[in-house]
């Protein structure tokens, strides 16, 4: 049984108590058929599911899970369209435009998990893995506003939000071509001098950004790295009123 399996049965044999102290228990989705896995395999870039998420699939499609309602393993999203995943997984949201959606990379990787808010307009990390977000899950069960579900959800997003004058967690192509960051110094010299970079990979002090100034005009570009949880950013061009200052 793999450690996925294995982390679902200990979310489902739990008993939590929500805001109104009212128990509940998350319960299993049924596995997914033959045909529908290779449905959903045609949807990744490599048109191949990895072994341990093929399992799973097998095993559940996901859960419900109190006031998420249902956290989904195979809910492919339109976040592709954006430009801010290539592929990604939409696991579940909060019934107000927030959702939570697991990135795949081009070599089909399952990764990291993003916590997309749309008001406050952030994009936050929220798991490395699957694997760490069902903990997570199991976690803020437990402790609610403790957990680092929580902290995401209601602090650290609006914490990024509050900041973005100051601390944007952006950096201009132009500096990070001279970065010791392999990976980042390569990147970066596929952009344009202008364009600003978020790093929300595991060692990066970056947790998140915001990115209403990029959706204000959907002309603009956004390049997303092949394998890393790395953006570059077409920088939006100055107001008016930053035109008329000369800025």
């Amino acid at each position: 049984m793999s450690a996925l399996i294995q982390q679902l049965h200990k979310l489902i044999s739990e008993e939590f108590l929500d805001d109104e102290d009212e128990a509940y228990r998350g319960e299993l989705l049924p596995g997914l058929l033959a045909d529908e896995l290779a449905a959903l395999a045609a949807q990744v870039p490599t048109a191949a599911l990895p072994q341990d998420i093929e399992e799973l699939l097998r095993y559940s499609k996901g859960l419900t899970f109190g006031w998420l309602e249902e956290v989904r393993f195979d809910a492919f999203s339109d976040f592709g369209r954006l430009g801010l995943f290539l592929a990604c997984v939409e696991l579940t949201h909060d019934g107000a435009g927030n959702y939570w959606v697991l990135n795949i990379n081009q070599a089909g990787q399952w990764g990291a998990v993003f916590y997309v808010c749309h008001d406050p307009q952030v994009i936050v990390k929220q798991a490395d893995n699957l694997l760490d977000f069902l903990m997570q899950l199991q976690e803020y069960g437990r402790l609610k506003s403790a957990s680092r579900f929580d902290e995401v959800y209601e602090r650290l997003s609006s914490k990024i939000w509050q900041e973005r004058a100051t601390h944007t967690g952006l950096m201009k192509a132009a500096v990070l071509v001279a970065s010791t960051d392999t990976v980042l110094r390569q990147f970066a010299a596929q952009q344009s001098s202008d364009f600003l970079i978020a790093d929300l990979r595991t060692e990066s002090a970056t947790q998140g950004f915001a990115y209403h100034k990029f959706f204000k005009n959907r002309q603009l570009q956004i390049n997303k790295h092949e394998l890393e949880p790395i953006w570059a950013f077409e920088p939006p061009p100055p107001s008016w009123f930053s035109r008329l200052l000369g800025r």
